[in-house]
């Protein structure tokens, strides 16, 4: 019996990284992966695509909300599978690596459903492409912010095409080259979320009341208005931006920015 026992346990399926839940013409999407701070590993991007078609494909669904548990929204590309060597059996290439990042960032902005981010802690380098691939964005006093890819060697390639129409320029220009940290009234100033709110759901709740009352037709055919200008990005960039940031991913440099960050030591080029 305990054999039996120890082999059912081992046959369990792994814990969702992407938890779904329905109420109210909501489906919301958790990101559960508190181990890599909800880290864009292969696993949870096939999840979070296969969660977004599953709320497209839902009558009852009006919106879908982004969410997160614990202290970090999403911390960016997994880094231990960006150094990791190559294998016969890694996923799919078209849900992992930069173009798998691309392609999931188009899902989220063409998505026939608003998507609305619940943000109430960190969101470093490609998690910010989230945040900008997103319709709405709600976050909290916990919230912090940072393009942290060029202190590792890495540019945010991929991640400006739903982010750079919706910034304030000259912002841009100082997070992207700085790496600064900075916290959601900042980040509500230069256009990167839609409100920062002292308490998180009291700012969603007219929003989501609002989402609630519209009907599918007219909630879709209003957001294909206010993507129209992202999905002509996507359509002109998504290909040389991709092959950019696997260039960079793959460099020497990259590599030893990456490492340094994983090995909580400062890199070569630090001054």
């Amino acid at each position: 019996m305990a054999s039996d026992a120890a082999s059912a346990t081992a046959a369990a399926p792994p814990e969702p990284l992407v938890r779904i839940a329905y109420g109210r013409g909501i489906t919301t999407l958790t990101l559960d992966s508190p181990y890599n701070r909800n880290a864009l590993s292969a696993r949870l991007v096939a999840e979070l695509y296969a969660a977004l078609a599953a709320a497209a494909a839902s009558e009852d669904t009006r919106a879908v909300l982004l969410t997160h548990t614990g202290t970090t929204f999403c911390a960016g590309a997994d880094l231990t599978e960006a150094t990791a060597p190559a294998t016969s059996t890694d996923t799919d290439p078209a849900t992992a690596g930069p173009l798998g990042l691309a392609r999931l960032l188009r899902t989220l902005v063409e998505l026939p459903k608003p998507v609305v981010a619940r943000v109430t802690g960190h969101v470093r380098a490609g998690g910010l492409g989230l945040l900008g691939a997103c319709d709405i964005s709600v976050a909290g006093p916990g919230a912090t912010f940072a393009f942290t890819e060029a202190r590792l060697g890495l540019a945010p390639a991929v991640i400006s095409m739903p982010l750079l129409p919706r910034l304030d320029a000259r912002a841009a220009a100082r997070y992207y080259l700085t790496g600064e940290r900075f916290d959601a009234a900042e980040a509500a100033r230069i256009g990167l979320v839609t409100l920062a709110a002292d308490e998180v759901d009291a700012g969603l709740a007219p929003v989501l009341d609002g989402l609630r009352k519209g009907s599918p037709q007219g909630l879709a055919e209003s957001k294909r208005l206010v993507t129209a200008e992202l999905l002509r990005v996507f359509d002109r960039d998504t290909d040389a931006l991709a092959a950019r940031s696997a260039r960079l991913f793959g460099s020497a440099e990259a590599r030893e920015g990456m490492t340094a960050f994983l090995g909580r030591r400062a890199p070569a080029w630090q001054r």
